[in-house]
């Protein structure tokens, strides 16, 4: 998902720069390792930089954003999907957030980041943990997705 926005950023051409970095110059591309290099951080689910002097950028047919290693991180893209126990989890993903945006910024820079929070609405779902499934039942602290959703209001508060 991650990678696809920077494709989706080409195509609303809103950027003059980011055409010519990534059309003409070809010197910034996704970073699909997600790693810098010399510097120890987490990764995140898509960075976008200046790619390493000397390197060469591979290009994946049907696509216009090229690959390779990054120097820099430009654009960080972390993506959440809340599955099950979605109160439950709120807490962590918030952390979880903050904490990549603090790795995004470690060796310097200003980066753009980005959250993705996807949020499960399935009629039900099994989560595991090892190799246990626990399937949704709809009933007590089993509830399926679509039953922890907000109810939609009916009406105009207009």
């Amino acid at each position: 998902m991650a990678m696809h926005l920077y494709e989706d950023l080409l195509a609303v051409q809103r950027s003059s720069k980011l055409i010519d970095a990534v059309i003409l110059r070809k010197d910034r591309v996704l970073n699909v390792q997600n790693r810098r290099r010399g510097i120890d951080a987490r990764r995140g689910d898509g960075t976008f930089g200046e790619i390493i002097p000397g390197e060469m950028a591979i290009f994946d047919p049907g696509y216009q954003v090229g690959r390779g290693p990054i120097a820099t991180v430009e654009i960080g893209v972390e993506v959440k999907i809340l599955a099950k126990a979605m109160i439950k989890q709120i807490d962590r993903v918030i952390n979880d957030l903050r904490n990549q945006v603090a790795q995004f910024r470690r060796g310097g820079g200003r980066p753009i980041c980005i959250a993705i929070v996807g949020i499960n609405q399935a009629e039900s779902t099994v989560g595991f943990e090892g190799d246990r499934p626990y399937p949704t039942t709809g009933k007590g602290g089993f509830l399926h997705p679509i039953q922890r959703l907000p109810r939609p209001t009916v009406g105009c508060a207009c």
